[in-house]
């Protein structure tokens, strides 16, 4: 009797939870509410840091009152100081009144709020990490750019429009609900269709289970490279991304640069597949997929890459491996990868224990994570960029901004199985079991350390979601005879697929012995000079040097027990 009445109280605060992340958007209050809690009860006891905020709320009354003297008279004033700069406020209009004086009043309030809210003393660092946050995202809600009445350059447009703007924006916002509730595909999207102008270099799927299908390329030279390119991506995103567009298709330039390439397309999961964990992940995806392009070029060490969480997972898989003693993978590469979470950057705003007891309601009843619930995390953390100035372009200004590959490939989002979304938030993200050494695959230990092999690791220097001091940290974790660290500009997506040639990339590389000390991320930095353009040449001679330097006819496209099955790129990538 207690037992049905547990069960029924459970099922109570289940479904609240439920109700409370449908209306929240999947983010949980709790952790808001708590850390809010944390810095008022700390702040009402700091006299000096209330003193300091009212000295600096007075001075900055001071600057707006002699601001608006000034502008008021008819000055063009730019509203940010010199060497400041705001892509919001950066054209002529914001400089004349009253619009320079609505962006400098926000400008001073927003600083105000985030001087509030940091260095008051006894708050938690995550408390003070929220409530930065949140006074971030107040500060983006509320800019005078996204308002009609306080927006020049919209006034202007709709004047000189006669309102036409804002017909096409009613419109726009209508498209946009439409899709938003019927899940149909972003504007622009049907320009780029996978197979037709994205992913499209040629080869054929050699193998598919219920998780994975494995594509081989067509090879594109004469003769290759002897061992061959097993790229492992994540499986929250198209493996696509690492062949784009013929320009940036780090497929089509290693088949190019004579390499036999293999690329693992994860399923799109569905809610049968609730029942897939991080060890399906590993025999159903890496593991099936190594015993297939071994199977196919025999006789060779296969170089082995991942990208984002795919790296994490190749990571585990090459230690486990190795604990075996299988020394099939010859060398790895790690794409803007963590193996160390201790500091896993702005993604750790949504990583708690509150946070992931209220996805875990959320993917009970569905079985996955829908993309969308990831696409908005990701897109708070680029307010401005990713959610407020768009909307002001497409509906108040009724300009809908133009499809690049890149955003194509960005909406066409995945869903993850619950159960494996939850042992990888926890067992990594919440715990660092791989760096403590408490990780277990398939029941047996998985320790780092293991990794002997020569090791090629890039991060990304503006990289929010795998920041590259915390990518940096494997060298600390593996013994390999040799660890490369390779850091280059960009972000997480677009620093990786740079193309093999780019005006505006630059790069640092370093490789350090197992005999020579480890430097700190920060004198790795600043004792490491930098080279001008693309990572990828680098890496390809790297490649080329671990090696066996044999050039040999390329192999057939599968083999007796992996026959082709279909042309690439499949059938798993078009599932949506």
């Amino acid at each position: 009797m207690d037992s049905d009445k547990n069960q029924a109280l459970e099922r109570v605060d289940h479904e609240f939870r439920k109700l409370l992340g449908s209306l929240s958007g999947g983010l949980a209050p709790q952790d808001y509410a708590a850390a809010a809690t944390d810095w008022w009860l700390h702040f009402m006891s700091a006299p000096g840091k209330q003193a300091e905020l009212q000295q600096a709320a007075f001075k900055s009354m001071l600057d707006l009152w002699d601001f608006s003297a000034r502008a008021a008279q008819g000055q063009a004033l730019s509203p940010t100081p010199e060497g400041e700069k705001d892509t919001r406020f950066t054209g002529s209009a914001w400089e004349l009144f009253p619009f320079n004086v609505y962006a400098r009043a926000h400008r001073l309030g927003s600083g105000l709020m985030q001087q509030a809210v940091t260095g008051v003393d006894g708050v938690q660092p995550r408390s003070q990490q929220l409530m930065e946050f949140v006074a971030q995202q107040a500060a983006d809600a509320s800019s005078p750019a996204n308002f009609p009445g306080t927006n020049p350059e919209v006034i202007q447009k709709t004047v000189e429009e006669k309102g036409a703007n804002l017909a096409r924006g009613w419109q726009h916002f209508l498209e946009d609900l439409e899709r938003t509730q019927n899940g149909g595909e972003a504007p622009g999207t049907e320009d780029f269709r996978v197979g037709e102008k994205l992913a499209i270099t040629p080869g054929k799927v050699v193998y598919r289970n219920e998780l994975i299908e494995l594509i081989q390329y067509s090879p594109a030279t004469d003769t290759v490279q002897a061992e061959p390119v097993l790229i492992v991506p994540a499986w929250i995103m198209k493996y696509y991304i690492l062949d784009l567009s013929p320009r940036n298709s780090m497929v089509k330039w290693l088949v190019e640069s004579g390499h036999t390439v293999f690329m693992i397309s994860w399923k799109n999961p569905s809610a049968a597949d609730r029942h897939l964990g991080m060890d399906d992940y590993l025999s159903k995806g890496i593991y099936a997929a190594l015993d297939a392009v071994t199977d196919i070029v025999p006789e060779c060490g296969v170089h082995a890459v991942g990208y984002c969480i795919g790296g994490t997972l190749l990571s585990i898989a090459a230690a486990a491996l190795a604990r075996r003693g299988d020394t099939r993978i010859q060398d790895v590469t790690l794409l803007a990868a963590q193996t160390d979470f201790s500091e896993p950057g702005e993604l750790s705003l949504f990583i708690s224990p509150s946070q992931l007891a209220m996805l875990e309601t959320l993917m009970q009843k569905e079985g996955v994570l829908e993309s969308s619930k990831m696409g908005g995390a990701f897109t708070l953390l680029r307010a401005h960029d990713l959610l407020w100035q768009p909307a002001v372009n497409a509906y108040l200004k009724g300009e809908r901004a133009g499809m690049i590959d890149l955003m194509a490939w960005n909406a066409d989002g995945t869903r993850m199985p619950a159960r494996m979304h939850t042992e990888y938030l926890y067992g990594l993200y919440l715990n660092n079991d791989l760096a403590l050494d408490r990780f277990t695959a398939e029941g047996e230990p998985v320790h780092l350390s293991d990794i002997r092999v020569p090791m090629f690791v890039v991060g990304t220097e503006t990289d929010h979601v795998a920041p590259w001091k915390s990518v940096y940290k494997v060298d600390g974790l593996v013994r390999s005879d040799e660890v490369t660290f390779l850091l280059t500009s960009g972000g997480h997506n677009a620093g990786i697929v740079s193309g093999a040639v780019h005006p505006k990339r630059r790069h640092r590389v370093r490789t350090r012995a197992a005999s020579d000390a480890r430097l700190k991320a920060d004198r790795w930095l600043a004792e490491t000079e930098v080279t001008p353009g693309s990572w990828w040449p680098t890496w390809e001679a790297w490649l080329r040097r671990h090696g066996s330097s044999k050039q040999v006819a390329p192999p057939a496209m599968g083999s007796g027990n992996y026959p082709a099955l279909e042309d690439a790129p499949g059938q798993y990538v078009r599932q949506r």
